[in-house]
Formats: C-alpha cells, sequence, structure tokens
C-alpha cells in the first residue's frame, strides 16, 4: 500500500510541481496540496489524515514552524518532513524541536526525494549529510540516542535549554541574571562534560533527552 502525502507550500507551483514529481514514486501517492498551515488544519476536518507531509518552513501567517508544532502536537503519528531553501542551522534545530523527522533543501533532485522519502518511511527519520555534518556529527559519543544521562547542575540544565532558542548568549544571561563569562563558564563545563563541540551539538542534546521542549 502506498504511502500518503500532503504537501504544504503557499508557493502553488511548487505544491503543484512536488505533486507531480511524487505522482512518479511507486511507493507514495499525495493525498492533495494545502497553501498552508491554517488551509492544512481545515481541510482535515474533511479529508484524510496522511502518513506525512511535506512542509515549507517560511510561509506566511501559520509558518512551518508553528504548523510542524501543531501536527505534532494534535497528530504526532504524521511524519513531518521539512522543506526549506536554505541550510541554516537555526531553522534545522526549530524544526526538529517543533517534531519534524526529517530535512531537505528545495534545490534536491527527484531521486534524492525519493530516497528521502523511504528513509523516512523506514527509519523514522531521515538528515541529509549536510545536516548530519552540522548537527549530529556534533554529537560526542556519551550522547547517542538512547545513552543514560548524565548528571547536571540545575543552572547547566537551565542553560541547556535556552540553547535550543534563537538568543544569543548575551540574551540567555539577562534571562539566567548573571554575567555572559557565567553563560560560557556554562557552555564550556557542558561542552567536557557532554563530549561536544558546539552549541548546535548541545542543542541535539538537549531536544534528545527532552530537557527542552
Amino acid at each position: 500500500m502506498k504511502k500518503t502525502i500532503v504537501i504544504i507550500d503557499d508557493h502553488i507551483l511548487i505544491a503543484n510541481a512536488l505533486s507531480s514529481i511524487i505522482s512518479n514514486f511507486i511507493q507514495f501517492e499525495v493525498l492533495y496540496v494545502c497553501e498552508g498551515g491554517l488551509d492544512f488544519q481545515e481541510k482535515l476536518t474533511s479529508h484524510k489524515k496522511p502518513d506525512m507531509v511535506l512542509l515549507d518552513v517560511s510561509m506566511p501567517i501559520m509558518d512551518g514552524f508553528q504548523t510542524a508544532a501543531w501536527i505534532k502536537e494534535m497528530h504526532p503519528d504524521i511524519l513531518i518532513m521539512a522543506l526549506s531553501m536554505q541550510d541554516d542551522e537555526v531553522s534545522l534545530i526549530k524544526m526538529i524541536k517543533n517534531g519534524a523527522k526529517g530535512y531537505m533543501l528545495k534545490n534536491s533532485y527527484p531521486a534524492e526525494l525519493e530516497k528521502a522519502l523511504e528513509t523516512l518511511v523506514a527509519k523514522g527519520r531521515f538528515f541529509p549529510e549536510w545536516a548530519s555534518d552540522k548537527v549530529f556529527a556534533n554529537i560526542g559519543d556519551n550522547t547517542q540516542y538512547n545513552a543514560p544521562k548524565i548528571k547536571l547542575s540545575d543552572r547547566e540544565l537551565e542553560f541547556l535549554k535556552y540553547t535550543t532558542t534563537e538568543m544569543n548568549y548575551r540574551e540567555i544571561s539577562e534571562k539566567m541574571f548573571c554575567s555572559p563569562r557565567t553563560v560560557e563558564n556554562y557552555r564550556d563545563s557542558l561542552f567536557e562534560k557532554l563530549n561536544l563541540k558546539s552549541r548546535v551539538g548541545l542543542a541535539v542534546y538537549a531536544l534528545k533527552n527532552k530537557y527542552a521542549e
């Protein structure tokens, strides 16, 4: 049985082009196309629920981040493959945080999209090599998915939560009512304890171990 897909993209020409491409994939079929998150919410009341969605990150009114968070809360069984024009770390981390199990660039080839969808179905997640290099490659041996959690202080846990936001270290220090230097000390301590090298790695660790929602 084919896996069903809904495409959510405010650029109708792109959405229809994706639908046409996917129509050639043996394992998948597109149920319908939505112009945004609100349109998807409305159509779900009278249309069939898909197995997965291809979700544009940048959309007006209700963007991909908000749509993903809503799907995660209301329909957690729907797999989310995010589609973006840019390979920036902030969008990647935020989409993972909001429930995306896959992430692809819009300039990918059709064969790459088909392989990505197959991998998402088979393994429950798909992230291209550039995303793995930026995010998951930063995770050391102590941060494997099923690894036991390491003992961290309350302040380290508080700082860890903020690593998944768009705030810079100065803004985090203001939230934590401490100096930027103290925040840097928390960061360096976590780097050592968790065997990590970047804030991206800290953010992924926080998300995987449910220290940040």
